[in-house]
């Protein structure tokens, strides 16, 4: 009897055990499958992101260790025209999607969709690397704000006023253009519903530190973007 019913029981923890294997095979593979993410945290120097090549590199490292690391990642970010060099559009730099999320969630089909209003950012799809979702309006801390440089077609703003944080380099003055990766701010308008084009950064420290972009409710984080 005693050995009939220890075969019952390992046989019930070799089921368990198989239909554990079942489930975690589906996540992994849906994790390779990601094209986008907002980031869990951000380089963690303000505005100072290295530029876009820091960017895209902080893009690369948090998708490596989300099994996504084969895609070539890039930051949602533009930069102005300033010293001899060209303005960046973010949109330009993203591939053409369609982009899906951790959990296998399309978030937008291309980059039309993406900029249009029927686009499907959220704070439930707008998820980590981990497929997490991100703390915004509401939850403490807020970290809703999120580094983009943008407006709201995706496109650079134009030379002069700082909406880049030096084009991705200061981590004190200057400023950020911000969206909100839950869609909710201040008001109910269009700025405080923008993914991409909310506000921009501000704070005692010039509106790049790291405290300054928390103080709004950001934490310095970033969109990122399967281009290929």
């Amino acid at each position: 009897m005693t050995s009939i019913r220890t075969i019952m029981i390992s046989s019930a923890l070799l089921a368990a055990a198989s239909a554990a294997a079942g489930l975690i095979a589906p996540a992994a593979a849906q994790s390779g499958d990601m094209s986008f993410f907002l980031t869990s945290n951000g380089p963690g120097n303000g505005g100072n992101l290295g530029g876009l090549a820091g960017a895209d590199k902080h893009c690369q490292t948090l998708a490596q260790a989300a099994g996504a690391g084969a895609k070539t990642w890039r930051a949602y970010l533009s930069t102005q025209a300033a010293d001899g060099q060209s303005a960046v559009n973010a949109r330009d730099r993203i591939g053409k999607g369609p982009w899906q999320n951790a959990k296998g969630v399309v978030v937008a089909k291309d980059v039309a969709d993406l900029h249009g209003a029927s686009n499907n950012l959220t704070k439930q799809t707008a998820l980590s690397e981990k497929g997490e979702v991100i703390n915004g309006r509401g939850d403490t801390p807020n970290r809703h704000d999120v580094l983009t440089g943008s407006q709201a077609d995706g496109t650079a703003f134009a030379a002069g006023e700082d909406r880049t944080c030096r084009n991705w380099t200061s981590a004190t003055a200057g400023a950020a253009m911000v969206g909100h990766s839950d869609r909710i701010g201040l008001r109910d308008d269009e700025p405080s519903k923008s993914w991409n084009t909310s506000h921009p950064s501000r704070g005692p420290d010039g509106g790049c530190s790291q405290a300054d972009l928390k103080s709004t409710g950001g934490d310095g984080l970033l969109y990122c973007f399967a281009a290929n």
